[in-house]
């Protein structure tokens, strides 16, 4: 096991691209490290400048204290799993397993006590005489992670591995990977586009978004207080509502707050902190008159989805109007107002977030 750290890491294409645009940061030992953002957002490029894979324009790679810069791939005492497997077709389950460790020499009886230790951690062991055609997707995942595992290096690298699954084994292989992880206790770096997967997954989380990294922290304080309006629509599903607000009706509001506000110009909350109520919000939160423009029954929860026609902010000099636009409410059960119904939905003042208007910076109130 080890320490993985970046130090202003860089990667720029021929012609100019900056792919990775100075990101630093750490990962303990033994931790579950995500990269989570969208496509093109730098995050598999990162992934294999760890791996070797990809050339490091500037900064530095430490992995255990080593700067691996200049060491090949197969002397980082890493191993990945990819998104497609990457699994030999001829070869049975045991020989893939075994593949890499006989390249290194490794003696027969070793070989054959690792591989046959991960197969039975993997659930494989009935199955290591198969070749990768006769199994499953999920299966032949767990064959590449057996793959990765009797390496025992320092490092894990996943690289969205579990994207070519269908949505049920997604979820089963996402807990196996955590339980695994857990288990043998190695520092692992996952690559994935899905939020609720990294959510999940991460003891640290990293939201990337145009080569460069938008926050880090853990999956919850990341979700309870995200640093821009990118990580607050990213992170969350539904996403948080972000309403544009007028500076005067800000200073308007929150005029007694220590932090100033005046160069807020969005507003957040997240549809789990609107409640659909009779009455104004009272204690300085926000009021949003609604029409129901459409229903989204997801079983023990259900998704309102208004149109905004006018907002009222219960304590505020000077109440005004707020563009228009759709705000997400999520309620418990299945009951839900008729399509087309207008309806009022608040938010208690702690459960709000100020963003700059370039929402680019947080602003706590």
């Amino acid at each position: 096991m080890a320490n993985v750290s970046l130090r202003n890491v860089r990667k720029t294409y021929p012609g100019g691209f900056e792919a990775i645009k100075g990101i630093d940061f750490d990962i303990g030992d033994g931790q579950f490290c995500v990269l989570v953002g969208p496509s093109g957002c730098g995050k598999s490029t990162l992934l294999r400048m760890v791996a070797g894979l990809e050339t490091v324009t500037s900064g530095e790679v430490d992995i255990g204290g080593r700067v691996v810069n200049e060491i090949e791939p197969a002397d980082r005492d890493i191993a990945m799993v990819f998104q497609n497997y990457a699994l030999y077709p001829h070869m049975s389950v045991y020989n893939n397993m075994a593949y890499g460790l006989r390249n290194r020499g490794m003696p027969k009886p070793e070989i054959d006590t690792r591989v046959r230790e991960a197969a039975q951690t993997l659930e494989l062991a009935g199955m290591l005489d198969r070749k990768p055609r006769q199994l499953s997707g999920g299966q032949r995942q767990r064959v590449a992670m057996g793959r990765a595992i009797v390496r025992q290096p320092k490092v894990f690298l996943f690289d969205e591995p579990l994207s070519n699954l269908d949505a049920k084994l997604r979820v089963a292989m996402r807990v196996e990977i955590r339980k695994l992880q857990r288990r043998l206790k190695t520092t692992s770096i996952y690559v994935t586009h899905d939020q609720l997967e990294a959510m999940t997954l991460a003891d640290i989380l990293v939201v990337m978004n145009g080569g460069q990294v938008e926050q880090i922290g853990s999956p919850l304080d990341i979700y309870r207080k995200p640093a821009t309006t990118f990580v607050a629509s990213f992170i969350g599903a539904p996403p948080m509502n972000l309403i544009k607000l007028g500076g005067d009706e800000i200073r308007a509001q929150f005029a007694g707050d220590s932090r100033s506000a005046a160069d807020a110009g969005i507003l957040g909350v997240r549809p789990e902190d609107l409640t659909i109520s009779g009455a104004a919000a009272t204690d300085g939160g926000i009021t949003l008159n609604l029409t129901v423009e459409a229903i989204e029954r997801v079983g023990a929860e259900t998704f309102v989805y208004g149109t905004r026609a006018r907002a009222e902010k219960a304590v505020s000099a000077t109440p005004g109007e707020l563009p228009e636009g759709e705000v997400i409410v999520r309620i418990p059960g299945q009951d839900a107002p008729a399509i087309g119904a207008s309806i009022r939905a608040t938010a208690s003042r702690d459960k709000l977030h100020l963003f700059s208007a370039n929402g680019r910076n947080r602003i706590d109130i």
